[in-house]
Order: structure tokens, then C-alpha cells, then sequence
């Protein structure tokens, strides 16, 4: 996984944690309106706070994100040490071949058995509006929302 600098502390504190944990869950809204999440193994966080994923770009996630404006909510966990992070952007699908050269790994393989070679293999990428990381007892915000009514965020 490449993660780059952060422009605030307060994203670099949230790619410690992308690091640490590397696969989130993805959480988005089903058609029936319940919400459906999966596990998504992060290849990228770029320098512009942008979390990069593979995905086939058929996949029910993409039209999920399409009837709801691309809003999604990632989690990451880290039960063993209390840390835990929450994250809401705006998710797309992007082929970018290229970029998809440079992430792929062959651990992904399980997930995507034809490899490169998979013509509905592509990239998502979330921008990260919120970000919310939990570290046992603090909860630290930081994006350019404030904080949801009744969290006690603190600066990072």
C-alpha cells in the first residue's frame, strides 16, 4: 500500500491508521435502502487525501453510489490497540490503467482472479470529506465538516 504525506496533522494521524489496518469496509446504501458494507483492501492514500481501491466497475457498489449522490462511509478497525477510524466521501469509479499498473499486487488476485487482464477491473476512489478516529478516549475530527451534534471532538 502507498500512503503519502497529509496536508494536516489531522490526515496524517488517519493515514497511520490506513496503514495500520489497510482493509476497510466499505458502507453504502442498498436499494431497498438498508446499508451493505465490504471489505475493500486500500492500494493508495494520495497526498490530496484521496483512499484508492480495486473494484470490478459493474459492481453493485457502483450503482449504489450512483443513486446516492457517491456517498460512502469506510470504517477501518483495529480492535487489539482501541483504534478505529470512520471516513465519508464522495466514491467513483476511474479507469486509469496506468495507475492501476502501479497499485496492483498480486495479493489481490484472490479477490480478482483474471488479474489485469479483467476488463471490468478498475479503480475507486474515495475523497475523504470527514474523517472521525477513535483511539480509545479521544474522538478526533478533522475534514471540513464539524463534528455530528453530540460528539466530543477534540483537535488531534
Amino acid at each position: 500500500m502507498k500512503v503519502e504525506r497529509q496536508a494536516t496533522p489531522e490526515l496524517q494521524r488517519l493515514a497511520g491508521v490506513v496503514e495500520r489496518v489497510g482493509v476497510a469496509m466499505l458502507a453504502t446504501l442498498g436499494p431497498d435502502g438498508s446499508m451493505r458494507s465490504r471489505p475493500l483492501h486500500t492500494v493508495e492514500l494520495d497526498a490530496q487525501g484521496r483512499l484508492w481501491f480495486f473494484t470490478e466497475a459493474d459492481a453493485p457498489k457502483s450503482a449504489e453510489m450512483d443513486a446516492h449522490d457517491h456517498q460512502v462511509c469506510l470504517s477501518y478497525a483495529d480492535p487489539g490497540t482501541d483504534l478505529y477510524a470512520s471516513v465519508s466521501g464522495t466514491g467513483r469509479v476511474v479507469h486509469d490503467r496506468s495507475r492501476m499498473l502501479e497499485r496492483w499486487t498480486p495479493r489481490l488476485e484472490t479477490w480478482f482472479p483474471r488479474g489485469m487482464d479483467d476488463e471490468r477491473l478498475a479503480l475507486l476512489e474515495v475523497r475523504i470529506d470527514k474523517a472521525e478516529l477513535w483511539d480509545g478516549e479521544n474522538v478526533k475530527t478533522s475534514g471540513p465538516r464539524t463534528a455530528a451534534p453530540g460528539d466530543e471532538a477534540r483537535p488531534a
